[in-house]
Order: C-alpha cells, then structure tokens, then sequence
C-alpha cells in the first residue's frame, strides 16, 4: 500500500489524515484549538501550540493506521490561510500570538490605504481588495507594536509566514523558509501575474523584504522532516491553503468548475484556469492551486462566520450541547418563522466588505422560539453564501464564461442535509457532496502525492472524485427570490451604523 499524510491545520482544531493511494480515509486523529480574544474583533492563537498539537496529531494518525513514517509516500499540508506569524530565525520563538484571519485590528491601516488611493494598485497586482482579512497590515501591525521588532526585522532577524511557513520551519528544523503561491496570494504583498513579492507592496505597508518566505509550486519539493519528529524523514511535497486545496481536492481543475467549504467560514471558490479576472461584484482574484509555474487562478468569496454561528449557539447561548444537535433542534420547526440571523460577529465579508456590522436577529414575535433561532442560524450559512454565488455569477456573465451548471460542497457542516437542501433550493442548482468530504486534507495529499510520483497527473485525480448524495433544487425561483430579498433587508440592518 502507498499511503499519504495530510497536515490539516485550522481554524478551529488541529488534524492528521492518513490516506491511501485512493483518496480513502485509513486514519485521523485531531484536537481542538484554542481561541483568544484580548479584545473586541482581535483574534489571536498561540503559534507554539498550533505545532505542538499538529505533531501530536501527526504522530497519532500515523498510529492509528498501524503503519510507520517509513511507509508514507509523503507529506502535504494544507493550513487557515491569512493568519500571520513572526519568529526570531534564531531562537525559532514567536515574538507574539499568531494573529488570526478573522482579525480586525489593521482596519485603521487598511482604511488609510484605502483613502490614499492604493486600492487599485493592491487588487491589480494581488486580486485582492485592501482588508484587514489578509496578512500584510497583521505583520505591519506586529512590526509597529511589539518591542523592538522593526529594529530586529531591519537586522534580518525576523521571518514571516503564514501557518504553512510555520509548520514548514518546525518540520525540517529550520532548514526551510518556504510557503506556496496560494499562501502568498493571500498576504497582500505577492504579484500574482509574475508569482513573486512585490517590492511596490512591500515597501507601502513597511515590511522587509527579509522577512518573507520563498514561494513554490503547490506540488514540490519542500524538503524532509527532521527523522526525530516522525521516526524517519518523509518527503513534503504539497502545501496549499485550505480553500484552494479543497478546489484542488474536489477535483475542480477547470474553468467554470466552483466548489463551497462550510467550515468556520464559508469559502466559494470558481476555477478560472489561466485567465486573471478581476471582480466587480466584491469577490477577490486569488491563486489557485499549481502543480507548476504556470499561473492558476480563482475567483474567490469568503464569509467570516459560517459554522461559528453554530459555536456561538453552543458556547455563546448554551442553546445546545453539541454542533450535531443543531440539526434536529432547526428541523423541529418546519421554517424559520419569519426570523432572520445575520451573524455579522467580526463584520461582513464578501460581497458586503461592511467591517463594522455587526450581528443582529430580526422578525422576532411572541411566537418565536429557540427552533426558529436555531434555523435562522443554520439558514445564514445558506444565505450567505447564495450571495457570494450570485456575485459570482455576475462576474462570470460580465467575462463570457460558463455559468457553474453545480457546487459541489466540502467542510465540516456539508453533513447536515437540512442545511444542504436549503442552499440548493436558494442557489437553484444541484448541490453535490462527495463520498469524502474531507476534500481540504485530501486536496494537500494528493499535492504531495503528484510530487511524489504517486499520480502521474490531474486526471488521475479526477477519476477518484465520486458523488455521495446530490441535492436537486425543489423551492420554486419566485420563492426563492422572496428568500434572498429579505436577506438583503436584514443584511441592511445589520449595517446601518
């Protein structure tokens, strides 16, 4: 048997899949990781625990498959995407909590890029727009905020990455200072047309060129891990940000294909091919996931809270015990009677861009009860991101292209059939889940399987992809319309201030 190790590091936990040569599931082990808020819309983790749970979980894994490092073809790693972290090259110490994606604190910062007219500038040469969602104003941050820190990044002595850089550097004993293209398309500092940092960019948000990683193909040669970690060295071969490895895992190779993860957030990713298209509806151009030089590219749309809101009805309102009670607690009303939940908790993302909503529930009678909360919840994820599809249907329109015919869905949520029938019925298309869901961690494996000679190309790939249960639209498109409408109108009050 071959058998391939995906790192599945995100948001919310920290995890390890082993997989065979097949795509199927022989092995997992996880843990779940903590979250810190120092203050209102900052969001932090600690950057030495995201390492240690990820080699616990490794070497878990790896157990519980009843095989050794010996035996692994090798090793990808897919990671949350913006969360930024600085070390000392040194010592390999953090110099401060990693800062989270959802992090709000470079608004200021990206509010005065924004009002000196840079905005073009940035989403030309990135595809991004200027947000504190991506890394480059969280590393301007930690350099203007912690003591000392410019001096010793001026000096060289500093590197910057994305949690894939940091599991990278931790792997092979320092020896690797490396990220891939989609990682970097995410920091607001890399030109995705050449596949290099930008030097303009750099210099605009006071960042040292010093201080970043290289950037590599998706699939390639990462180096091996130190034998010690693993009991021996394995091959790394594939990194890719969590979205577009998930594109990658569920076999969306080519124009036009799209995909939808339900995890933390919510991320909607249609393929572009080569073609870099820029959005007029508040969607972001990103990289996708390349097994060779040649630019790849994604039209993407990210919603901040996506299977948070079932996290704040758990912990937050100790609605329920645990997140799969909130399907049965949402079906016990037979709709949402008139309650709408814009789960606006760190601003809104695509294609709203509003950082200062913030959440509301609205169509609140005597007659409501914690079901219909519970729905409008589960509903929101829904709603959200039949948004985000709409968006990128009109940009799609605009630049002649295929409308997407499917969506096919991935992540943590896209169990839940109530939840899956809803989106489909909103987007009036086919909702299609496959029989691993698991397409992030798969999507890095198969990387690193690619730069291992495991598969000799894509179409290998996408032979594997198989469909478990496809959801067929059955709301009438005049219904569906009042849905989105109402939507619309909630959304408008959540960002009235």
């Amino acid at each position: 048997m071959t058998y391939l190790l995906a790192l599945d590091q995100g948001t919310s936990s920290s995890r390890s899949i082993v997989f065979d040569a097949g795509g199927g599931i022989v092995a997992m082990a996880q843990r779940e990781l903590p979250q810190h808020y120092p203050q209102p819309g900052w969001v932090e983790h600690d950057a030495l625990r995201i390492w240690d749970d990820q080699l616990a979980t490794a070497r878990e894994a790896i157990a519980k498959a009843g095989i050794q490092a010996k035996d692994i073809a090798a090793l990808g790693i897919t990671n949350q995407r913006e969360t930024a972290v600085v070390w000392n090259r040194k010592t390999g110490q953090p110099i401060h909590r990693a800062i989270v994606w959802q992090d709000r604190r470079g608004e200021p910062l990206c509010a005065q890029l924004r009002e000196q007219g840079h905005a073009g500038l940035v989403q030309d040469r990135t595809g991004l727009l200027v947000d504190s969602y991506f890394s480059g104003t969280k590393v301007r941050w930690l350099l203007d905020n912690v003591p000392g820190a410019r001096d010793q990044a001026q000096r060289g002595e500093l590197a910057f990455g994305t949690i894939d850089s940091w599991l990278l550097w931790q792997l092979t004993g320092g020896q690797s200072h490396v990220t891939d293209v989609t990682n970097a398309s995410r920091t607001m500092l890399f030109d995705v047309h050449r596949n290099e940092w930008d030097d303009g960019l750099l210099d605009l948000l006071q960042v040292p060129a010093s201080m970043m990683p290289k950037v590599l193909p998706s699939s390639a040669d990462y180096g091996r891990t130190v034998e010690s970690l693993l009991g021996a060295p394995v091959r790394i071969g594939g990194v890719a940000g969590d979205q577009q490895s998930a594109l990658f895992g569920q076999a969306c190779f080519r124009e036009g294909m799209a995909k939808n993860t339900y995890g933390t957030g919510c991320f909607l990713l249609m393929h572009t091919g080569g073609k870099f298209q820029k959005s007029a509806n508040g969607l972001v151009t990103t990289s996708a996931a390349q097994t060779s030089t040649q630019p790849q590219f994604a039209l993407e749309g990210s919603v901040f809270v996506g299977g948070a809101v079932v996290q704040w009805l758990r912990d937050g309102l100790n609605a329920i015990e645990s997140s799969a009670q909130i399907e049965s607690l949402a079906a016990s009303v037979p709709d949402a009677g008139g309650v709408m939940l814009v789960p606006a908790f760190t601003g809104l993302g695509a294609p709203y861009w509003k950082p200062d909503a913030r959440g509301t529930i609205t169509g609140l009678t005597r007659g409501s009860n914690l079901g219909h909360v519970a729905r409008a919840a589960l509903e929101s994820i829904a709603y959200q991101s039949a948004a985000l599809f709409q968006a990128m249907a009109r940009d799609a329109q605009a630049a002649g292209a295929a409308s997407v015919s499917e969506l096919r869905v991935d992540g943590g949520a896209c169990v839940n059939n109530l939840l899956m029938q809803f989106q489909a019925d909103l987007l009036g298309i086919p909702v299609v889940r496959p029989k691993v869901v698991e397409t992030t961690a798969l999507g890095a494996a198969y990387l690193a399987g690619l730069a291992a000679g495991v598969y000799r190309s894509p179409d290998d790939l996408q032979a594997q992809w198989q469909v478990e249960r496809r959801f067929e639209p059955a709301m009438p498109r005049d219904r569906a319309q009042e849905c989105m409408a109402r939507w619309d109108h909630a959304v408008r009050q959540a960002t009235l201030a």
